[in-house]
């Protein structure tokens, strides 16, 4: 799903209201009572094998108008399998909760913004992430689920938003809980940050070199732009 550029456009200017409501002592983070059956839901993002990335922002704006700056940033979680064993190509049916952090005194999200570093191409990107009513609605519902893993029931719930970035803009949400499969939330094509990283404080140069094992497999079999 892309963004049209009128809906971008709001979005954008959502966000510009809420940082203004911020700013001027309006909305913080502590002004609301949240009801969250739990403490905090999750916010992880990662890459396909190899595509290593740097984000340098993420913020989030909940369902009552409040932004998060900065819920996260650093490196998303990537596998560099070694001997060029393994393949970027394709999302994993349950991705895993990637590297990320918990957002505390939220509640459930609205919008998601991220801008990042594809180290792999390199490309600076940012995107806006819709989060559904029905989504925002299956994070509040849990129940007894079965873990396969530890063979015990647990009260559980879909309270990880995991998002991943691959080269070429490719953004893919899902939402999971602990032993809950993951749903697709939404898949979107982010836009390049034409000051590029940093938003030009750095005169071209990306936060990372990439790993050799990963410039060894994308110098051998280059960046598989059509398969995410």
């Amino acid at each position: 799903m892309t963004l049209g550029k009128d809906r971008s456009k709001n979005i954008n200017v959502l966000f510009g209201c809420v940082l203004g409501l911020i700013l001027s002592g309006c909305s913080s983070a502590n002004d609301y009572g949240v009801e969250l059956p739990y403490e905090a839901w999750r916010l992880g993002f990662l890459a396909p094998n190899y595509m290593e990335v740097w984000i340098e922002t993420a913020n989030v704006v909940d369902v009552k108008g409040r932004l998060f700056r900065r819920a996260m940033s650093g490196v998303a979680a990537v596998q560099t399998p070694p001997n060029l064993k393994g393949t970027p190509r394709g999302w994993p049916k349950n991705p895993g909760d990637g590297a990320g952090k918990h957002v505390w005194r939220a509640d459930v999200p609205r919008l998601i913004y991220v801008r990042w570093q594809s180290l792999a191409e390199p490309q600076t990107y940012e995107a806006y992430i819709d989060i559904p009513e029905q989504i925002q609605q299956s994070m509040l519902e849990g129940g007894k689920t079965y873990c396969d893993a530890s063979k015990v029931w647990i009260d559980d719930y879909r309270k990880n938003l995991v998002v991943g970035l691959a080269p070429g803009g490719v953004v893919k949400t899902w939402l999971m809980g602990v032993c809950i499969d993951a749903i697709e939330v939404s898949r979107v094509q982010a836009k390049v940050v034409e000051k590029g990283p940093d938003q030009g404080r750095t005169n071209g140069r990306y936060a990372l070199e990439l790993e050799p094992e990963s410039r060894a497999y994308i110098d051998k079999f280059g960046i598989p732009y059509d398969s995410w």
